[in-house]
Formats: C-alpha cells, sequence, structure tokens
C-alpha cells in the first residue's frame, strides 16, 4: 500500500478536479433543464398533443440515454435531468418517438396517450389494426403515431394484415379502399401495388397528408425505414420540400393511382360484408377500408359573413405568395404566429395578426419571441381580445373590446385549429377511448 501513495499522491489531485468538472457540467445542464421546464410550465405548455414518456421517479437512476436517445434532442429539449432524475421539460415538443423507452436500463419510462387534465381520443384497434368495425382499418396519426417512421410502418402492417384478411370469395369492385395519402396511406398504396390488389386511394388533398400542410422550409425529422418499392430509405434529417419531391418521384416511378381532391362523406355497411364508400365524387363497393386521414380533422371556421370566399385560407403553404398584400392572420396558437412572421418577412407586406384572448399562452416561447420582434419592428400589427365579425372582397372587419376595426384585405389565414375526426368514426361504428396517461 506504501508504494502506491505516491501514485494516488499524484492522481488523486487530477481526478478530484475531472470529478468536479463533471459535477459542474451536471449542475448547469440541470440549472438549464429546470429554467426550461418553468418557462414551458408558465407558458402552459404542459400538455403533450401524441404518445409520450411517463417516467418513474423509483426506477430512475438519472443515467441519462433517454436524453442522449430521443431524436428531436438537437433541435430543441424534450428531456432533461433535474435533481438527478430525467423528466419531460418541454412535452409539447415531444412528437411520439419512443426511443427513450427503447434506450432506458432500468425500465422506468411508459409511452401513454393523454394526461390526467388532457384527455386524447384514440381509436380502439386490435393488434393488427382492425377496429371494432370488421375489415375497417386504422394506421398513422389517427391512431395516435405520429412521427412518419412509425406511420409508415403502421401503413404497411395494417394493408398486410388487411390483406390476409381478405374472402377470395366475394365479388366486391375494391379490395380497399385507402382513405388518406399522407406517410401511411402512401405507404400503404405501394404496399397494395406490390400485393397486386384492386385498391382505391383517396386524399382530399395532395400528396403526404399533415407533411404537404407544414410550413415552407420545415424541418421533418425522420429515421431511416423500409418504403415498398423502394426499400430503405435513409432520411435522418430533411425539409418538407425534400421529403414532398422524394415521394412524387417514388408516386411517378411505381405509378401507383392516388385519386386526389376526392373527399370521403360517409362509410356505409352494404349488407354484403363489406362497405360502401361514399365521396363527393362517387362511392367504390369495397370488401374493406384502411383510414389514414391524421388528425387534424375538419378546419375549424370562424362563421363569419365572408367566410366563403376564395381569399380565405385555413394554413399557410408559401408565404412567397402573399408579397404586396394585406394579410390578417386569425389565431393564438404556434401555426397562426408562423404564418404571420413568416408572411411579415416578405417584402411589401402588412401583417395583421387578431387573438380572441390577451396572450398567446399556447405558443411557444421561441414563435412568441419572433412575434414580439416583429411587432416591435413595425412589421406586424397584433390586435388581442379581438374577434372578427365580418369579411369582404377588400376589408376586414374586427370587435376589439368596444370598438369596431377595419382594416384594407388582400387574404385571410384562419388559424383556429381543426375539428377532430372522433365523430366521423363513431358515425362509422368505431369505439373510440378517451386516454388520461394511459398506453
Amino acid at each position: 500500500m506504501t508504494e502506491l501513495s505516491p501514485i494516488l499522491t499524484i492522481y488523486l489531485p487530477s481526478l478530484a478536479i475531472i470529478f468536479s468538472i463533471y459535477l459542474g457540467i451536471q449542475q448547469l445542464k440541470a440549472r438549464r433543464s429546470r429554467a426550461i421546464w418553468q418557462e414551458e410550465s408558465e407558458a402552459g405548455l404542459t400538455e403533450p398533443a401524441s404518445l409520450h414518456p411517463v417516467i418513474d421517479p423509483n426506477r430512475c437512476m438519472g443515467c441519462g440515454s433517454c436524453v442522449t436517445a430521443c431524436p428531436e434532442q438537437a433541435n430543441h429539449p424534450v428531456l432533461g435531468l433535474i435533481e438527478g432524475k430525467a423528466q419531460l421539460i418541454a412535452p409539447t415538443n415531444c412528437i411520439g418517438h419512443g426511443a427513450c423507452k427503447t434506450a432506458c436500463p432500468f425500465d422506468a419510462i411508459t409511452l401513454v396517450f393523454g394526461t390526467e387534465r388532457r384527455g386524447v381520443d384514440i381509436p380502439v384497434l386490435q393488434s393488427n389494426f382492425e377496429t371494432s368495425m370488421p375489415n375497417i382499418f386504422i394506421a398513422g396519426e389517427l391512431g395516435g403515431m405520429g412521427l412518419i417512421k412509425n406511420a409508415v410502418e403502421q401503413g404497411v402492417k395494417a394493408l398486410e394484415a388487411l390483406h390476409a384478411s381478405l374472402d377470395r370469395k366475394r365479388t366486391h369492385a375494391v379490395d380497399v379502399v385507402i382513405i388518406g395519402a399522407g406517410p401511411a396511406g402512401f405507404a400503404a398504396t405501394l404496399r397494395a401495388a406490390e400485393l397486386n390488389l384492386n385498391y382505391a386511394t383517396l386524399e382530399q388533398e395532395s400528396l403526404g397528408g399533415t407533411v404537404y400542410q407544414f410550413p415552407r422550409g420545415k424541418l421533418v425529422m425522420t429515421a431511416p425505414v423500409d418504403l415498398p418499392t423502394v426499400g430503405k430509405v435513409h432520411f435522418t434529417e430533411t425539409t418538407k420540400e425534400e421529403l414532398l419531391e422524394f415521394w412524387q418521384q417514388v408516386e411517378r416511378e411505381s405509378e401507383v393511382s392516388i385519386r386526389y381532391q376526392e373527399r370521403v362523406e360517409a362509410i356505409e355497411p352494404d349488407g354484403e360484408g363489406g362497405y360502401k364508400v361514399t365521396t363527393n365524387k362517387g362511392s367504390y363497393q369495397t370488401q374493406s377500408v384502411l383510414l389514414a386521414i391524421g388528425r387534424r380533422g375538419t378546419p375549424r371556421k370562424l362563421g363569419v359573413p365572408g367566410e366563403e370566399l376564395s381569399k380565405i385560407v385555413y394554413r399557410l403553404i408559401d408565404p412567397e405568395q402573399y408579397r404586396g398584400q394585406h394579410v390578417l392572420v386569425v389565431g393564438g396558437g404556434d401555426s397562426a404566429l408562423e404564418a404571420a412572421t413568416s408572411i411579415a418577412e416578405q417584402p411589401g407586406t402588412q401583417v395583421t395578426l387578431s387573438y380572441r384572448s390577451g396572450a398567446f399562452s399556447r405558443a411557444k416561447k421561441r414563435n412568441r419571441q419572433r412575434l414580439e420582434a416583429a411587432e416591435q419592428s413595425g412589421s406586424i400589427n397584433v390586435l388581442l381580445s379581438s374577434n372578427v365579425t365580418a369579411i369582404t372582397e377588400k376589408q376586414v372587419t374586427l370587435q376589439q373590446d368596444d370598438k369596431q376595426i377595419e382594416i384594407a384585405n388582400d387574404a385571410t389565414i384562419i388559424c383556429a385549429g381543426g375539428i377532430l375526426p372522433t365523430g366521423f368514426l363513431k358515425q362509422i361504428g368505431i369505439t373510440v377511448e378517451t386516454k388520461h396517461g394511459t398506453a
């Protein structure tokens, strides 16, 4: 032991310094995590929108594996360590990768939908993605899986399960109607073509579904995934435009058929073991249905005179189209703030943002900061506690407290959220459960 003493004398101070530096770094990370958690809590951003982790503090050993594993962490915080325990510090940034659960060596993480305060409606599905209605399947965001990789995989698996259940003795005109051409619906369409099924894919808008509705240039976090007819796709981080361009190329080369601008209005049993799917353009007699329609549903309207005008839209696609125009954006969430600030950056635009409440408590801090900077520079006129009362070709009338305001207007973007398709599912006969923090 006496021979080791000189060695210990040399190395112990260095080890102590290294350990002190390590502790300092960990404490700094913990302070940052707590600060982020407090900011999100004060802003009311405490309710995850999709699948998210619940961490058992009795099992968590604070190793940080979940924090490192989260693919979103590099762009914005999701998880952090506070007082030696992992915690969901920015719940609204979580989009349901589930990598944290896989990475945890102590089985301390459970993935759930909803919270005690905010329930999430999820259709009841069997392990093969079949609903309570025989031969109607659901995949993707509608079933709670909004992540592109998960949605693609679900679309393929649901289509394969549906294929296995087909009754070849029936004489329906169509084997399967696939509703939606987002990640799940597009992947299912490619697999249906591979299996030589007689399919009809219906999309009320454009290829990409929810992805198509993202703002221009938005980063889409994906992971390597197997896409039918293509094989392994090695995207790790790409923009909306790049991903859509890739999908369009796959659509052309695979020669799959997708019927755009066709909206489903009803799904009813046909009395022959299948369904009649009615759309705004016709109807289909099908043995089975795959719903891949997402969760955003129908845009929520204001219900004011003039809302039927062609200049009214319910999401921002390309800010450049509003150059030199008077634009009104209605709403107080992230989509409204992102739309207003993006349009305000275009030359010659005059942007007004109207919100019925007195503060933007539902929006992320970075979007609120971006809006504040734009308001201070004079590029955006913010009207809090205001409501649109009428829209005409050249102006909009708003009520703010006890005064009426009229502003010039060339275009209006209403970002008031969407009406979830829960009613549509129940009308079909599909059982829906409200999850309050359960798997």
